[in-house]
């Protein structure tokens, strides 16, 4: 289960024993993750039902593909239902993540920035 997404609903708790899971909580402690911010600025959440699985499919391709194309991200959000049909705010608040989310080359970038010259 190294690096991939599992349905908690049907994972029996003995087959993730030793494995390291990330939950919603794991994200970030106060929300400031790309995509909690992303769906906080679509304004993603109705109900709430869905969120915790969205959320953490979405975190799982933006782990894999950093910049996702729409296939991409129906084909790794497929299976999550949405009571509500927020589908096509879904996929808007993971490009918008991604957009928000250092990159290697930026994070790169971001360091020499203010680097002192000798």
């Amino acid at each position: 289960m190294t690096l991939r997404s599992v349905a908690s609903c049907v994972t029996p708790v003995a087959a993730v024993k030793g494995a390291e899971v990330t939950t919603i909580e794991g994200l970030s402690v106060d929300g400031t993750h790309p995509l909690q911010r992303a769906w906080e600025q679509v304004d993603v959440p109705q109900c709430g039902y869905c969120q915790a699985g969205q959320l953490m499919s979405a975190a799982a391709l933006l782990k894999k593909t950093p910049n996702p194309t729409d296939a991409d991200i129906d084909a790794a959000m497929n299976g999550n239902l949405c009571r509500c049909g927020t589908y096509l705010r879904i996929r808007e608040a993971i490009h918008l993540a991604a957009s928000m989310t250092p990159t290697p080359a930026t994070q790169a970038g971001r360091a020499r920035v203010g680097a002192s010259k000798r």
